[in-house]
């Protein structure tokens, strides 16, 4: 299996950073928009869309700025890929974004930044962000 590209994507959101956080950074915030279901056990968190289900560490994250999950294998060992979430704040405009750092194939990034727009259009109509 070919390894996977890093890409980033930022999308602006009009919503206080803090509000923004919760959305990122916790299982229930999560489950609103990012999953159907997000379920936590200490440092990890199980990510489950219909029928399939994958676990990640919260490797790291700084309150209110941003969060980083590292996916693991079946035996709850890191992998090489991980996902970020990271809340930007312009210093003169005070405009608010959302920089997003995953990972995909090659041949899947387009579907992938799809599907982060996807999401993230779902969780700006969550905040009233549209």
């Amino acid at each position: 299996m070919d390894p996977k590209i890093r890409y980033e994507i930022e999308f602006p959101i009009n919503s206080s950073p803090q509000l923004l956080y919760q959305y990122i950074s916790t299982p229930s915030g999560l489950s609103e928009w990012f999953a159907d279901n997000v379920n936590s056990r200490g440092e990890f968190f199980t990510f489950i869309w219909n029928d399939s289900q994958e676990k990640a560490r919260l490797a790291s994250k700084k309150s209110g700025e941003k969060v980083k999950f590292k996916w693991v294998d079946e035996s709850s060992k890191d992998t090489e890929y991980f996902f970020e979430l990271h809340i930007l704040v312009d210093e003169l405009t005070k405009d608010v974004s959302l920089m997003v750092v995953d990972f995909a194939e090659k041949e899947e990034v387009g579907e992938a930044k799809q599907l982060w727009e996807n999401q993230i259009s779902d969780l700006k109509h969550l905040i009233g962000s549209v």
